[in-house]
């Protein structure tokens, strides 16, 4: 018999190959980017805990889909947005290799995915942003092959017609105050100042370094900063993530190139009171809607 830790091990390796592909589907079910990663996060630690109870698994990969699907859900619900599923016409016909609609799919923003009811949208993202076939998508999500054809149908069709519409949502601002801090904490970063960086520390600061570690507290994060003046290979601008005001990291060796990951910041009374690092889950930009202050 294998021990839990022998089981644990090539599980642990498939969680990590696995994430950026979990991250995508869930990002695209939530909307965002950043509430897709705290899906894929419940996601995993739910697996993590079933593993010892759940006997052989004949396909690891489409059960942990499952288990992302039913955390997408869980939350959809908790945000009471949308019904789990929407009525389709089950002999609805829909060629499900199309490289047309998969591009379609794939380039479409996430905002765009929300304005699908959950059935269009998780089939949709499964074949033509994930490239699951029929058979996969049925096992996963537990529904039948031509209501999955009917979901596909409709939800590629919207995804047209919501791509011909105008973008009237508004630009994201940030007060004097917010802007203020913002552009403190890149400018002392990026002059290597990281004993002014500290300064800004509230005494219960969090940090997580997603896909890492968490730390809490001044000294515990005070280390952070320690990794970051060893690496050469960032520069930072203040922007924002889905209209949150975030730190945007760039290579810098090549400025030029688009950023590849970014920081979440949080304050309270004036003190940066979280930090929320993606430099080690950088799949995090797939799909995310970007802008430089």
């Amino acid at each position: 018999m294998n021990s839990p830790g022998e089981i644990r091990e090539p599980f642990g390796r498939l969680l990590g190959e696995m994430r950026p592909k979990l991250h995508r589907y869930c990002a695209r079910m939530t909307g965002s980017v950043i509430e897709g990663e705290d899906v894929l996060q419940e996601a995993l630690t739910k697996a993590v805990e079933a593993l010892p109870g759940a006997g052989p698994i004949a396909n690891p990969e489409g059960w942990l889909f499952r288990i992302a699907h039913n955390a997408a859900l869980d939350f959809l619900r908790r945000r009471a947005r949308e019904k789990a599923y929407s009525d389709e016409d089950p002999d609805m016909i829909v060629d499900p290799a199309n490289p047309t609609l998969d591009r379609q799919a794939a380039a479409a923003g996430l905002h765009m995915f929300m304005r699908l009811p959950v059935a269009q949208r998780s089939s949709v993202v499964m074949m033509d942003v994930l490239g699951y076939s029929l058979q996969e998508i049925s096992a996963v999500l537990d529904i039948s092959i031509p209501a999955i054809k009917a979901a596909l149908h409709r939800g590629r069709g919207r995804l047209r017609e919501l791509a011909d519409e105008p973008d009237d949502r508004p630009a994201p601002r940030l007060s004097a105050s917010e802007r203020r801090l913002l552009e403190a904490y890149v400018d002392r970063f990026n002059d290597r100042d990281f004993d002014a960086v500290r300064d800004m520390l509230a005494d219960e600061v969090r940090l997580e370094l997603v896909a890492r570690a968490r730390l809490s507290g001044r000294k515990e994060v005070g280390t952070y900063f320690h990794n970051y003046s060893r690496a050469q290979d960032w520069r930072l601008v203040s922007g924002f993530v889905e209209g949150r005001p975030a730190v945007l990291v760039h290579d810098g060796n090549d400025p030029a190139a688009p950023p590849g990951y970014f920081i979440l910041l949080a304050w309270r009374d004036g003190m940066l009171a979280g930090i929320r690092d993606f430099r080690h889950a950088r799949y995090i930009t797939d799909g995310a809607e970007l802008l430089v202050l």
